[in-house]
């Protein structure tokens, strides 16, 4: 997106000249692996995406917040001087959400006129909603120069989402929208919040995000829903091991005391967890050293894990995955995000991206009737205030 279009799109909406305009950048990520194990206090392994959401600011003298955005039509205008709450399902309820949490820290707001625009792919998995709340935080922080560090501003996003929203995630998105730097995967202990930047080199291989086009609304979705049966196991497990979160057991003590949960369904959504955070460890392993046919492998197995295990995967995502894996040239692919739709992540020699791109997008229309899309995840720098005019 090219700034200076922004900045005249943001005059056109709201008037004046481009003299006191503020932009900020938050970017979308994408998981390497490590799914549904961030609110189970394990680790996962994202990285910040050059895709992102764009924040255009300027103050007002009055005490309204104004909220425009280049992706929705729905536009909205709060005051300051009163409590705020959510506004249905609106894509406004994510910086709403982080305006409640700057006043319940007793900050001021003043009025401001506020312009988001984004490419990420909306519903896709890719975090366009960390990513707002992010640039809404990081833009707030900056305007009224509160100087929090960037810790705060990750969990106070995160409590927005959970809360104000009511989506109940865990702080990897926040975290790698936050975090994130050019050509480095985070690798994040989310119990903790240690982590570490592993930087990684795909070689002659292409990392390809396809959608489905199939879009799934996460408050509405299952994911709560597998929360809380993690939280069953936990209780269960709590019975004959104290243990924090489900990330703490190990595989053998899984393989001990697997018998101890109420059900296999329990049982199931607890070997995934296991399995996922072991996954990840080894991930690290094999980018560091350059290993990526083994890494690859652990994509695969990550997929057939939330397919099988975990149950978030659906149709869609298991078609791409499948005929990935029948296409010479790629060693790994799965989905990617919380699930029930969104996009598929593919490690493929670039001199195959074509005949990739043709054969999926053939076989998946046949198969589904929908088309899906594709993107490079190219890695992309974290979050920031642009004060140049060049695109980005």
């Amino acid at each position: 997106m090219d700034i200076v279009d922004l900045k005249n799109g943001f005059i056109e909406r709201y008037g004046g000249d481009e003299s006191d305009i503020a932009v900020f950048f938050a970017p979308g990520r994408v998981n390497l692996i490590g799914e549904h194990t961030d609110y189970n206090g394990g680790f996962v392994l994202p990285f910040s995406l050059h895709y992102g959401t764009y924040l255009l600011a300027r103050p007002l003298s009055d005490p309204m917040v104004k909220f425009k955005s280049l992706n929705f039509k729905m536009g909205a205008e709060v005051c300051m001087k009163y409590d705020l709450s959510p506004m249905g399902s609106e894509w406004v309820n994510y910086p709403l959400g982080i305006l409640k949490e700057f006043k319940d820290r007793r900050v001021d707001i003043p009025g401001m006129a506020l312009m988001f625009a984004g490419n990420i792919p909306s519903g896709a998995g890719l975090s366009s909603s960390a990513s707002i709340e992010m640039v809404t935080a990081f833009a707030l922080n900056k305007m009224l120069g509160l100087g929090w560090h960037m810790p705060e501003l990750i969990k106070l996003s995160q409590h927005a989402e959970n809360n104000f929203v009511g989506m109940k995630c865990g702080i990897m998105d926040q975290f790698a929208v936050g975090m994130g730097e050019k050509g480095h995967a985070v690798f994040l202990d989310c119990d903790t919040l240690n982590y570490s930047l592993v930087p990684f080199d795909f070689k002659n291989y292409l990392l390809i995000i396809t959608n489905t086009n199939k879009r799934r609304e996460l408050a509405g979705s299952k994911y709560n829903e597998r929360r809380a049966e993690c939280e069953m196991a936990l209780w269960d497990i709590n019975r004959v091991k104290k243990i924090k979160d489900l990330s703490k057991l190990t595989w053998d003590e899984f393989e001990h005391y697997k018998d101890q949960f109420r059900s296999k369904l329990i049982r199931n959504r607890a070997e995934h967890v296991v399995g996922e955070n072991h996954r990840v460890l080894k991930s690290v392993e094999m980018l560091k050293s350059g290993n990526l046919e083994d890494f690859g492998q652990l994509m695969f197995e990550s997929h057939y894990s939330l397919r099988d295990l975990y149950e978030v995967s659906c149709r869609e995502l298991d078609i791409l995955v499948e005929e990935a894996s029948k296409i010479e040239g790629v060693i790994g692919s799965r989905m990617t995000g919380a699930g029930f739709g969104g996009c598929t992540i593919t490690l493929i020699d670039e001199k195959k991206l074509e005949i990739y791109m043709e054969a999926i997008s053939r076989i998946y229309k046949e198969k589904t009737g929908l088309k899906p899309d594709f993107y490079l995840a190219e890695s992309g720098n974290g979050i920031q205030e642009l004060k140049t005019m060049s695109t980005i």
